[in-house]
């Protein structure tokens, strides 16, 4: 694939957030890049999609070159997750090359959590679910897929499953300070709750008789995080804090601060919000 300024962000930048990309920086005047070229085609051929090599013609695209100081070529910068992580200049025997690109490309549980991410930004689900499970059976302790995994099954409110695969995730990241699995605990908190709890219209009916009912409050804000209405679940946490620092050890902020991760989607309602617990602890 031969890229330009203009497509260079979607064929390297995006594409290296799901496989490797390596980026070859040539030109037709140039000697060792005719024997370079072909070897590089030949090794991504054999990878059968592992990694993806694109093509920089330098005389066309001076301004990629000026970027990446390409001063001689051939020149290969190798992209991972949008960003630059190694390169090097001239030709390498293919022994050298093989080795060059084995340590760029990720391992077997890895590429199934990057085909797990591929398919759910095409909005394949299932295939998403059953890449995930591929990973985990290769590698058990893979925090990070069972952490995608989990997401999927709360987004999907498979409550059970996802408590199943909470309990299967290694102490670093349930006994830390794992932003990411905060906010998924919140999340399966709330869903779990829900099952259990009154209807919305009673408990909004208890807060309206007594607007310092904050077991009702914390219930409603429960049952608004589970059907993801972050705005009206931070009203009644807001209010908890602001009546009882004490209820439930402070789990008022603590799950305002799990919803500002939940909605890190919305920057204004997480802004709007922390700006209203900040005047209020203060």
């Amino acid at each position: 694939m031969n890229t330009t300024l203009a497509t260079f962000e979607t064929d390297v930048l995006e594409a290296s957030k799901l496989v490797p990309v390596l980026v070859d920086f040539w030109a037709p005047w140039c000697g060792p890049c005719k024997a370079l070229g072909p070897l590089l085609e030949k090794l991504e051929h054999e990878s059968a999609g592992k990694w993806r090599l694109v093509k920089v013609n330098v005389d066309e695209n001076p301004q990629l070159a000026a970027h990446f100081q390409v001063r001689s070529i051939p020149h290969v910068v190798a992209f991972a997750d949008g960003q630059p992580i190694d390169q090097f200049i001239g030709v390498l025997p293919e022994g050298q090359l093989r080795a060059f690109i084995d340590g760029l490309v990720p391992n077997a549980a890895e590429a199934e959590r990057r085909a797990a991410l591929a398919a759910l930004e095409e909005g394949r689900r299932g295939v998403a679910l059953d890449h995930l499970k591929a990973a985990l059976a290769l590698d058990p302790g893979f925090d990070e897929a069972r952490l995608d995994l989990l997401e999927l099954l709360i987004d999907e409110e498979r409550v059970d499953e996802a408590r199943n695969e909470a309990e299967r995730l290694s102490p670093k990241v349930t006994q830390g300070i794992d932003v990411r699995y905060n906010s998924l605990k919140t999340r399966l908190d709330a869903l779990d709750a829900a099952t259990e709890l009154p209807p919305t219209d009673a408990l909004e009916a208890r807060i309206a008789a007594n607007p310092g009912d904050l077991d009702a409050r914390f219930d409603l804000a429960n049952l608004l995080i589970a059907r993801r209405a972050y705005e009206g679940a931070l009203e009644h946490l807001l209010e908890i804090v602001k009546r009882d620092r004490t209820f439930r050890d402070d789990v008022g902020r603590k799950t305002m601060l799990s919803v500002f991760d939940l909605a890190a989607h919305r920057p204004e309602l997480v802004s709007e919000w922390r700006r209203k617990l900040s005047a209020t602890l203060h």
